[in-house]
């Protein structure tokens, strides 16, 4: 059965997991305005683009296509679909996948699977870009996996679930911040939280959804965090 108390946490697993994510968070503080963190946070504005396109198609609508730009900005281009579920997709999506990636760090077979489905997102992403951005990470980071994958099972450095671990902190920790800096600490009439407040009837602007929508993104963090200890107790 699960350990869902936690008790006689933590052994020598939990540690060196929490431990990991400490290592990571700091050294992409540290790393934060340089650009070796540039292809990850490309790839969190993806999973935010991806994750509006995804809401769009489950939703019954169209995506006609997805951008992401060197400013770290993107764009997904949809026609149809539920709108008020589609906007906070993007922030809440991205949060999302960062958690469901710490999570897969904690085994080799779901980390496998969950370099493969990445693998695979961005191939089908490849085919719908509408900028050569987008193409170029899409390729860069099939190669970068598909190396990864081979020095995980032909070379002595075992490597995948720490690649994915660290994607996952980064991409936690990026629309956390991403969050904060498009809806809260400047305000972005066009942004998605603006959007959203103009449709939702609630008495709460873009700020207001700002707020809730990081505090829900950091809740997606800390309960990696805790699923990730129970996982491995």
């Amino acid at each position: 059965m699960a350990n869902w108390e936690l008790k006689h946490c933590c052994k020598h697993d939990q540690v060196a997991f929490l431990t990991t994510i400490g290592v990571f968070t700091v050294a992409i503080l540290l790393l934060w305005r340089t650009f070796l963190l540039t292809p990850f946070k490309l790839i969190t504005v993806f999973l935010h683009e991806a994750s509006h396109a995804i809401a769009c198609k489950l939703t019954c609508g169209q995506v006609e296509g997805i951008q992401v730009h060197a400013d770290e900005g993107g764009v997904t281009q949809t026609r149809g679909g539920i709108y008020w579920l589609i906007l906070p997709a993007g922030y809440l999506g991205s949060s999302f996948w960062g958690m469901v990636l710490i999570l897969a760090s904690t085994n080799l077979v779901s980390a496998r699977i969950a370099a493969g489905c990445l693998a695979v997102a961005l191939l089908i992403v490849l085919f719908i870009a509408k900028n050569w951005l987008l193409r170029g990470l899409c390729i860069g980071f099939i190669i970068f996996l598909a190396v990864i994958w081979v020095l995980q099972e032909y070379t002595k450095l075992k490597i995948l679930r720490y690649i994915i671990l660290f994607i996952g902190v980064m991409n936690s920790l990026f629309s956390i911040y991403d969050i904060y800096d498009d809806t809260i600490s400047r305000r972005v009439n066009s942004s998605d939280a603006e959007k959203f407040a103009e449709l939702c009837p609630c008495p709460c602007n873009g700020v207001g959804w700002g707020v809730i929508w990081g505090l829900i993104s950091l809740m997606f963090l800390c309960g990696s965090m805790y699923l990730g200890l129970v996982i491995l107790s």
